[in-house]
């Protein structure tokens, strides 16, 4: 399928043509006009307000995941100790990427049908191990899952370690991600997903802390986040600067702003909770367990028994729905919709779940 009638993937989402608009302009040079400089520092200021924070952000040519590996592998030396609390199939990820660059990982896990509700526990590893840095996921997307970061944050100041690294690709314009509130250093974000832009830009929140700790670790690659400590004062970017990218981020996130942050967020909680009061009235259970706390911008559901994931989605791309499959230990068994940025939209989600009743009264 090229386009989807009913588009409830988790990203990337559907794209309004205003932002596909951006595509359509021959920019010139972005090394040399400072016209780019000037969207890339609009823009800047955009995500700030979308990341409730002071600190600078960071925007790259790439997809989300040219974020999470630029922050570790810029802040990270052979070595250091990285404490990766796992609530799901990211939280986990973390923690490989971490290790493939040489750092000490030790995990926190909890299932990944739960949010972090052990806090003794985690508090014990950061106080016996005494990390360089602390990850966690705030959405995850395969699990439908948001985590408590402010809390997180707290022990984090409380016991003075020095980096929070927090993947916020999933919920940052879609929920609350208060970054300075929650004493994060790195929030991390990809345009696709509640921003509703095209998968080419990510973006990360630095403190100035993380800062200090960049310029030491002197990191040099493609993601490095070096380079922009002095990218947007000299006028000189590491690689050139993806001008249509930014271009269409910010028509995105100027979208998002002029319709209020409050409004969006309460968008989003209004489309999942409609979503999930009306899969449980069909009969189906969701995957994350009671008292986990589900994200407002993604629903992941157990596939019902007498079926398959191949047969319903099959079924739902004959009738034009298109949702998300799940991967890992989850494959075949969890599906996900994804009322994010555009698709977090009630005749939308009506759309679908008019859809999986007709489909699962099929299958029964």
């Amino acid at each position: 399928m090229r386009t989807y009638p009913i588009p409830m993937v988790p990203g990337p989402v559907s794209v309004p043509d205003e932002v596909l608009q951006a595509y359509q302009v021959n920019y010139g040079s972005s090394d040399m006009e400072p016209e780019f400089l000037d969207l890339y520092n609009r823009t800047e200021a955009n995500l700030q307000k979308v990341y409730a924070t002071k600190n600078r952000v960071v925007i790259q040519t790439g997809e989300g995941m040219m974020a999470l590996w630029g922050a570790l592998k810029s802040c990270l030396l052979p070595d250091d100790r990285v404490l990766c609390i796992s609530t799901g199939m990211f939280g986990s990820g973390i923690a490989d990427m971490a290790l493939t660059i040489g750092t000490d990982v030790r995990k926190v896990d909890f299932q990944f049908n739960q949010t972090i509700n052990d806090w003794k526990k985690v508090e014990e590893a950061i106080v016996e191990f005494k990390p360089r840095m602390v990850t966690a996921v705030h959405c995850e997307t395969p699990s439908g899952t948001l985590n408590p970061i402010a809390e997180l944050g707290q022990l984090k100041d409380k016991h003075n370690v020095p980096l929070l690294y927090v993947d916020a690709v999933s919920s940052a314009g879609g929920t609350p991600v208060l970054t300075d509130e929650w004493h994060i250093d790195l929030a991390l974000g990809g345009a696709q997903k509640c921003i509703s832009a095209p998968a080419g830009t990510s973006f990360l929140t630095v403190s100035p802390r993380a800062w200090e700790i960049i310029d030491k670790v002197d990191y040099a690659g493609y993601d490095a986040l070096k380079p922009f400590i002095t990218a947007q004062h000299d006028f000189y970017f590491p690689y050139t600067p993806y001008w249509h990218g930014i271009a269409a981020l910010n028509t995105a996130l100027e979208r998002v702003l002029d319709e209020g942050l409050e409004a969006v967020h309460e968008r989003h909680e209004a489309a999942a909770i409609y979503c999930r009061q009306r899969l449980e009235t069909l009969g189906l259970m969701l995957y994350p367990e009671p008292g986990a706390v589900n994200s407002p911008t993604i629903t992941a559901v157990n596939v019902p028994e007498k079926t398959t994931w191949e047969e319903l989605d099959e079924k739902f791309r004959q009738r034009g729905l298109v949702v998300g499959g799940n991967y890992g230990s989850m494959a075949g068994k969890v599906f996900r919709i994804g009322h994010m940025g555009t698709q977090a939209n009630i005749q939308l989600v009506t759309q679908a779940l008019d859809v999986i009743e007709e489909v699962l009264k099929e299958i029964r």
